[in-house]
């Protein structure tokens, strides 16, 4: 299904919402996402089954039980009418508002608790008509969601259609620039994984599928019906207590987002509370949250908002000491040094003027990256990389906690593989998988040709000019020298040109007159 079609398949739903008397659209918002959870649920739980098949293994049902498989999207979807409408709104709602209990459902006592926790606790089927649930239950089921690309393109067309999306300066990371940060970072199933503003989970639910991939027997990977490879993460079984309670955690203040994302971990096999509601630069982080605050994790990959500045009352003053300014973009860099253990490593994207700014805080920012801590990488993207949302310069930072920062990797993105206009439509040039190859094979004594498009730069070179990190500082430009003609041949020329327009005017006052 193309972009389009989905679009068109969700505004004719969101019509069916309004002249169903369903017209505020945040409700709109969360039934569709209720309704789209309870399928998601259902293929999910079925390609466990398939995994058992594949392997087997025996298989046990995490969330439908023997005596609730009337309650799966597959055995309710075909109904309609009054029926389908007692079953949803009195057996499938309560059921989706347990899932904040230990799972039984095979009846060994070895139930595993669910993340969603509080965020399901109020769900509620406020769709009262039996015509309007069935054309929804039938809209929903028709698009095609085997990808998560499909889910985010879902969920960022739906956010879209409010009046306050991206009022605080959210919009989706595209999927690849979220893939190329985590092979950057490349993660491992013993670590920990944070995202301080993570919004629908996209780099969580990235990592996740990175694992997956990396950890999946040869003979264990098999074509789905999209005809793309569908990776099981068998050789993830030591590690799935850690994965499911452990290893993730991600913050957002938003409820929508958090909903979303803690839905999207779950749907992609982290079962485990991992989504948490609270603002990462508040003061009241390392009260509710002092473990994950403080030297908590070993990678961080984030891409937080640039909302600009913030209320000075409600800000952590333990980041303010380090960078004083209330910048958004500033203070999340501070936190994220703080979440990190000793040694560990952070991707995340920032916008030029970071790299650049004359101001004090951003400044100082720098030093702290370059002189106590590991500055690995900047990667400079390309301007339309977040069009249509966006027009904003970025890069992404690669460093790591404590260390010291000897030279530093800048590699230029010209091309991502979509054009930089707003259509965003796939393109054959494509930087990113050289970025990656040239990240791996990275060589600070070979690589000092300032004029290719990786180089290194020694961090006293950018000390000395005041830290600044932007890339075109560094990069030397090929200037190819330009050939003109002698000035005397182009005077010619032009009177020669003007003798031949003189005499048109000449015959055209003759044709006149």
């Amino acid at each position: 299904m193309t972009n389009g079609d989905l679009r068109g398949k969700i505004d004719k739903l969101w019509t069916d919402f309004w002249t169903g008397g369903i017209t505020n659209p945040l409700t709109v918002i969360e039934q569709i996402s209720y309704l789209f959870f309870c399928r998601m649920l259902d293929e999910a739980e079925t390609n466990r089954e398939k995994a058992a098949q594949r392997t087997g293994r025996p298989f046990k049902a995490l969330w439908f039980g023997k005596d609730q498989q009337d309650l799966r999207w597959s055995s309710f979807r075909h109904k309609n009418g009054e029926e389908l409408l007692t079953l949803v709104r009195d057996k499938v709602f309560p059921f989706l508002r347990t899932l904040d209990q230990p799972r039984d459902v095979n009846g060994d006592n070895e139930g595993a608790k669910i993340g969603l926790g509080a965020l399901m606790k109020d769900a509620q089927l406020l769709i009262v008509k039996p015509g309007l649930l069935s054309s929804a239950i039938s809209a929903i089921d028709d698009m095609e969601m085997s990808s998560t690309d499909a889910k985010g393109d879902l969920y960022e067309y739906l956010l879209s259609k409010l009046s306050t999306a991206g009022i605080n300066g959210q919009f989706r990371t595209p999927r690849h620039i979220l893939e190329t940060m985590v092979e950057l970072v490349e993660p491992k199933p013993t670590e920990t994984i944070g995202d301080p503003a993570c919004g629908t989970a996209g780099f969580l639910v990235k990592t996740m599928e990175y694992l997956r991939r990396m950890h999946t027997s040869p003979d264990m990977v098999y074509e789905g019906p999209d005809g793309r490879l569908v990776y099981i993460g068998d050789q993830l079984t030591p590690y799935q207590d850690h994965i499911n309670n452990r290893m993730f955690r991600g913050f957002d203040f938003d409820l929508t987002m958090l909903r979303l994302s803690a839905m999207n971990m779950m749907l992609h096999g982290v079962i485990g509370r991992c989504i948490f509601y609270q603002d990462s630069l508040s003061e009241s982080f390392k009260q509710n949250y002092p473990a994950e605050a403080e030297g908590y994790f070993d990678v961080i990959l984030a891409n937080p908002p640039f909302k600009g500045n913030l209320d000075t009352d409600d800000i952590d003053q333990e980041l303010t000491r380090k960078v004083k300014s209330t910048k958004t973009e500033l203070l999340f860099l501070v936190r994220m040094l703080s979440m990190l253990k000793l040694g560990g490593r952070c991707a995340v994207i920032v916008p030029d003027g970071v790299l650049f700014g004359s101001s004090k805080a951003h400044i100082a920012l720098r030093q702290l990256l370059v002189d106590e801590n590991q500055l690995d990488g900047v990667i400079s993207l390309p301007s339309g990389v977040f069009r249509p949302y966006a027009g904003v310069s970025t890069a992404i930072l690669l460093f790591t906690k404590g260390g010291k920062t000897g030279d530093v990797f800048f590699f230029d993105v010209k091309a991502d593989g979509y054009s930089l206009d707003d259509k965003r439509n796939p393109i054959a040039a494509d930087d990113l998988p050289e970025l990656l190859r040239r990240w791996k094979t990275r060589d600070a004594k070979k690589d000092t040709d300032r004029e290719a498009q990786a180089f290194f730069v020694p961090a006293t070179e950018i000390r000395e000019h005041k830290y600044d990190l932007s890339l075109n500082r560094y990069k030397e430009q090929v200037y190819v020298p330009e050939e003109y003609e002698p000035p005397l041949v182009i005077l010619e020329r032009m009177e020669k040109l003007e003798i031949e327009i003189t005499a048109d005017l000449r015959e055209l006052r003759g044709m006149l007159g």
